[in-house]
């Protein structure tokens, strides 16, 4: 008879097994079948898997029960399956198991942080799923593959409230220790403890040598019992397969390395198989548990040498005050941009508070605005508010982007989803919106706290000031002020409308701004003529222009139609100006002269009016 696994590894190292979900993938099951419904359709397969596990030397095995829950199951419609497949899991474990320990698998019900499940119902899924495993009779509950420490522990209140059976507890980590929403492994690992679970650890995310390193800050005090099963290996995409490329041989030496680190339930994640476990297994054969350790104390990282920062005009102070001006000036299409920098001298000098550049708007490519935005603060010494889309980057190259910025000390950024790419000068291109605007607000706040999205402790944090798009040409301007208070819940600092072209539009501008503390910049764009205004109205998203100001623009060509562009948004600034003292200029075709004229007008009459 099996001594009780808890006595045992309290004296002992236990080998654990390999992955499941690979090695079901390398038998022929696609990655879109549930591996866990294979419980009921192919139980051969599975015991055909552990069985392999426990002949190469595996002490203790998971059930195929990973990702049985109510959630992960209704995406194959096998939500009502949830005993049944929990169960026959835990049955066929314990029929092959022979001497080996059986351990009830359980994920994370959460795909992302982003789900929208309450912690009621996590507690409730968690609850459904193990209390039908600890039915069915297994060694111990193996909580596995979380990466954030509040999801764990709503799973880990779960079990202990339902059986009295040794709960492992296993968390995902960076290599630094620390879990997706910011915790250090160490006081994860107390925490767990106090909520009850026998054993602790790390799993999956990184290979060994990520683990081990981030176990080497974890003291092993008070009786503390570790566990850690990593992958082999980050895959590599080789024929239309993802290859693990830890050898056996590595693991083996990897094993030894974690005994070291105090770690008693030795196993392994993706990728491994039972001949990394045959390896780790002999490998440890005959060795005792690791009692002390000396632990490695990590220095804080130095902190980077500050960007220079330029004594620009507190925009959102200002705005408060006086009439303040943000003038788009957008980068080129080509490699000249000496054009925009003259213009950005001129609109300085005129009064100018800041400028700001689209980011490839319309799916048109251009020059970088990180990168212009840069040299035109440098050169003109004007702020740059750089618009950031989410069309053309996924979260790496997001996130990668915004920190850039800030080491560059660009600090203002419009937070905008972005218009399709298949509308623009790339036909082949294709648009990645892996984040809308809400959720780059939220990584952006994230950032502003000194983590990444992912969670991730990244340093003393930056310090973006965060706008916003607010569209008034749409009929149903209600939907778009609902957006708005999504955005500004969400932590947007200022707003910056589409242009307009109609005086009505400002007193409903002004009556949705009453509701908001932060301030708004309403859009104005000089026209540039007749057909700069056709194409406005009947192509770009977001701009309507009354038939009255298209009828005025159709009586003029050239500069005397550039001269009504301008007339025309004299009249509307001086209406905007009576409700709100941000502007926000957009500048046709690079004739920044436009919207210095504009600039110098508003502030001459401000002036006389003083």
């Amino acid at each position: 008879m099996k001594e009780p696994f808890l006595e045992y590894i309290k004296e002992n190292i236990v080998v654990g097994d390999g992955a499941m979900g690979s090695a079901i993938y390398t038998k022929g099951i696609p990655a879109s079948h549930s591996s866990e419904e294979l419980n009921l359709s192919r139980p051969s397969l599975v015991q055909e898997i552990l069985r392999e596990y426990v002949e190469a030397g595996a002490q203790a095995i998971g059930t195929n029960t990973f990702a049985a829950n109510r959630f992960k199951l209704a995406r194959f419609g096998l939500q009502d399956k949830v005993v049944e497949i929990n169960r026959a899991g835990v049955e066929i474990a314990n029929g092959i198991a022979g001497n080996a320990w059986v351990l009830a698998a359980v994920g994370p019900a959460r795909s992302s942080e982003t789900d929208e499940i309450s912690d009621d119902d996590l507690r409730s899924v968690f609850a459904e799923q193990i209390e039908a495993l600890a039915a069915a009779g297994p060694d111990a509950i193996l909580l596995e593959t979380f990466s954030r420490s509040d999801e764990i522990a709503i799973a880990l209140q779960a079990a202990t409230s339902l059986t009295k059976m040794p709960i492992i507890a296993q968390i995902t980590a960076d290599e630094d220790g620390y879990t997706q929403d910011g915790k250090h492994i160490a006081s994860t690992f107390s925490y767990l403890r106090n909520l009850g679970a026998a054993v602790v650890g790390v799993n999956c995310a990184k290979g060994p040598a990520g683990i081990i390193h981030a176990l080497e800050q974890v003291p092993l005090d008070d009786g503390l019992l570790l566990s850690a099963s990593p992958n082999a290996g980050m895959p590599a995409y080789v024929d239309g397969r993802y290859i693990y490329l830890s050898t056996p041989e590595y693991f083996a030496d990897s094993a030894l390395r974690m005994r070291d680190q105090g770690v008693r339930l030795i196993g392994g994640c993706c990728g491994t198989t039972p001949a990394h476990v045959k390896a780790m297994a002999k490998a440890l054969s005959g060795l005792k548990p690791v009692t002390s350790k000396r632990i490695v104390q990590r220095k804080a990282p130095l902190q980077p040498k500050q960007a220079k920062r330029h004594q620009h005009p507190e925009l959102l102070k200002n705005v408060q005050k006086r009439p303040t001006f943000i003038v788009e000036l957008d980068p080129p299409r080509t490699l000249d941009y000496e054009k925009i920098i003259e213009g950005a001298h001129a609109l300085k000098k005129a009064g100018a508070d800041a400028i700001t550049m689209a980011d490839s708007s319309l799916g048109m490519t251009r020059m970088s605005n990180m990168a212009l935005g840069h040299i035109v603060e440098e050169q003109c010494e004007l702020m740059p508010i750089i618009h950031l889309s989410c069309r053309d980057r996924n979260l790496i190259g997001t996130q990668a982007e915004l920190m850039g910025l800030h080491a560059l000390g660009i600090d203002h950024v419009l937070a905008l989803t972005g218009d399709p790419a298949k509308f623009g000068d790339q036909p082949g291109a294709t648009s990645v919106y892996d984040l809308n605007s809400f959720s780059l607000i939220k990584m952006m706040r994230n950032l502003n706290k000194g983590t990444a999205f992912s969670g991730r402790n990244i340093g003393p944090g930056t310090n973006f000031t965060i706008g916003v798009a607010f569209n008034p040409n749409v009929k149903r301007i209600d939907t778009q002020v609902r957006r708005l208070e999504k955005k500004v819940e969400l932590g947007a600092d200022f707003v910056m409308t589409q242009p307009i072209y109609n005086v009505e539009q400002v007193r409903v501008l002004a009556d949705i701004a009453r509701n908001f503390e932060q301030p708004f910049f309403i859009g104005i764009m000089p026209l540039a003529s007749a057909r700069n205004a056709e194409f406005l109205h009947n192509e770009v998203p977001g701009i309507d222009i009354p038939d009255g100001i298209r009828e005025r623009m159709a009586r003029y060509e050239g500069d005397r139609a550039r001269k009504e562009g301008v007339l025309i948004c004299q009249e509307i600034m001086q209406e905007v100006l009576t409700c709100f003292n941000g502007i926000y200029l957009v500048t046709p075709f690079v004739r920044y002269e436009m919207c210095v004229s504009l600039i110098e007008q508003a502030q001459a009459a401000v002036t006389s009016a003083a």
